[in-house]
């Protein structure tokens, strides 16, 4: 085991204890065993030092499978393969995570477990019912999580918690091994911070690629409904929906019109048709049996649901099945030459309290864009695309079955390039005569504050003039920063122009944040002047004035 994979398997459960998050997890395995684990792993596989959760209705050796419902509990003896080729490319499996039970649920709060809560608004919802392993990702705790999506579900909590969720095309990863949901709709899928990470994963679970549709020659085509063809949007949705669109548009897509009539008219058939039967199939007779002893683990809604699917007759899944393959004839010739759909992923975020007071009629509203895609066995992915209010805003690309990497080439269009925080304190701050070497490549003012007070600054014999920053272990003061935000590439052009001493390395900041800054070499000490009293640079500067 590398030194970084125990490095990475601390500061997982660091974070754990940190959020105290205890309803993200079904089975959280303990630390030690987890290490034992990672000592194990050849250093030199291309995922070991990674760590990962997995949604709590697929199998993981050893730990309970409980679907959400502890009385549903089995043991494993084997991975469901997903997880057994991620464990078999050096991943390490922190736990099984919390789901609405029997991943029946876009919100996440049908579970005897607890209701998971947002990652970033503790009041709203998660989504579901994937919602354990999306905020597991969008907490830092893991560097990707599994989920299942048979109506949304490894879409809408990527959107509500801002992280990225890949659907595959259906049969494009194996489904044995998971409870199922709907069998011939179940797919297993991805939750990660970064598309790449998600695409990563992917690979190693995937069995031999499904034949993607060729592509046109020019320029992505993307259909984009209009937005009043979209439905009532939460406040501020719609405007972000059209900024994502021209966002397209920037990166060089061609955005086509369509109507979206056949696709929100199919989403109803998932749970208002047929097609809701084959819910009764995976888990029926458990439900029956629970609801006759009044089993106290089993969530009314989940049971309310699956038993009603349990009274479809024969002959409305047959109507229905008609009425499908005409609306998906229909949605496809509308969606004609485009390489991918762009919808918001939902219309809107509740709160708990909101799902509460109707928790059928807010878990339907939240399906109305990604019911459609596995009946129409088409691939997704779900993207963050900004924030509304201070919560994030995600958006979805769906396109035919195979359209898997096509998805990915047009999503990154939409993503804006990783970007790093730097912490400055002397010629790079905002009006100082270097600020130009930030701002020219992108970069943006986050905060000003000040270092924890363990360092001292010194003004160095340079031209232009500026200031060295030195940790100390006694005699600090904390001193003025700002932090800019920069892409990612542009810290890495910016440090081959740093002239020694100056350097960039680890610092602290008056809170307690680690962040990347700038400091000096001691060898640049030796003409410098202790100007630590200043409490700064532009202190130090007006004073000579």
């Amino acid at each position: 085991m590398s030194e970084a994979a125990l490095e990475r398997i601390g500061r997982a459960y660091a974070r754990i204890a940190e959020v105290e998050r205890p309803e993200v997890w079904i089975t959280l395995r303990p630390r030690e065993e987890v290490e034992a684990e990672a000592r194990t792993v050849d250093p030199e596989l291309p995922l070991a030092g990674t760590v990962f959760a997995v949604k709590g209705n697929i199998d993981v050796a050893g730990l309970p499978t409980t679907a959400g419902c502890p009385s549903y509990a089995s043991v494993p003896e084997r991975d469901a393969p997903a997880v057994a080729r991620l464990r078999a490319a050096g991943a390490i499996v922190l736990g099984t995570t919390n789901l609405d039970q029997f991943a029946t649920g876009l919100v996440g709060t049908r579970s005897p477990y607890g209701a998971v809560r947002g990652a970033i608004d503790p009041e709203r919802v998660s989504g579901g019912s994937s919602s354990g392993s999306a905020v597991a990702v969008a907490l830092g705790i893991a560097d990707f999580a599994l989920g299942t999506d048979t109506a949304g579900s490894g879409r809408v909590p990527a959107a509500f918690n801002g992280v990225f969720g890949v659907k595959p095309t259906y049969g494009l990863v194996p489904t044995e091994g998971v409870v199922p949901a709907c069998r011939s709709l179940d797919c297993v899928t991805v939750f990660a911070r970064t598309l790449d990470q998600a695409r990563l994963a992917l690979s190693f679970m995937a069995d031999d690629p499904i034949a993607a549709p060729p592509r046109r020659p020019g320029p992505w085509r993307v259909a984009v409904p209009a937005t009043e063809d979209l439905g009532e949007l939460d406040p501020g949705w719609a405007e972000a929906f059209e900024a994502a669109a021209q966002r397209l548009v920037r990166g060089g897509a061609q955005l086509l019109p369509i109507g979206i009539a056949p696709f929100l008219e199919a989403a109803t058939l998932l749970y208002q048709g047929g097609f809701v039967a084959e819910r009764y199939t995976a888990v029926g007779d458990f439900v029956a049996a629970l609801k006759e002893r009044d089993a106290p683990d089993l969530d009314p809604t989940v049971g309310a649901i699956i038993s009603a699917a349990g009274e479809v007759p024969a002959h409305r899944l047959f109507a229905d099945q008609e009425a499908l393959a005409a609306l998906r004839e229909r949605a496809f010739a509308e969606l004609g030459a485009a390489d991918a759909l762009l919808l918001p992923t939902a219309p809107g975020h509740p709160t708990l309290a909101q799902v509460a007071a109707d928790p059928v009629g807010a878990n339907t509203r939240l399906g109305r864009f990604t019911n459609s895609t596995n009946l129409f066995g088409m691939s997704a992915v779900a993207l963050p695309s900004g924030t509304v209010a201070g919560l994030p805003f995600g958006v979805m690309l769906i396109g035919r079955a195979g359209a898997d990497d096509h998805l990915a080439a047009v999503a990154a269009l939409l993503t804006p390039p990783p970007t790093v925080r730097l912490a400055v304190v002397g010629a790079h701050l905002t009006g100082q005569p270097l600020n130009s070497e930030l701002t020219s490549r992108g970069a943006r003012l986050v905060a000003a504050t000040t270092t924890a007070p363990a360092y001292r600054l010194y003004a160095l014999a340079t031209s232009p003039p500026k200031p060295g920053l030195v940790r100390v272990a006694e005699g600090g003061a904390p001193i003025e920063v700002e932090v800019w935000e920069l892409p990612a590439e542009g810290l890495g052009t910016l440090l081959a122009d740093i002239p020694r001493p100056l350097g960039l390395g680890r610092l602290e900041l008056a809170d307690g944040q680690p962040l990347t800054g700038f400091l000096c070499a001691p060898e640049g000490l030796h003409t410098a002047t202790d100007i630590t009293d200043h409490g700064g640079w532009r202190a130090y500067l007006a004073s000579r004035r």
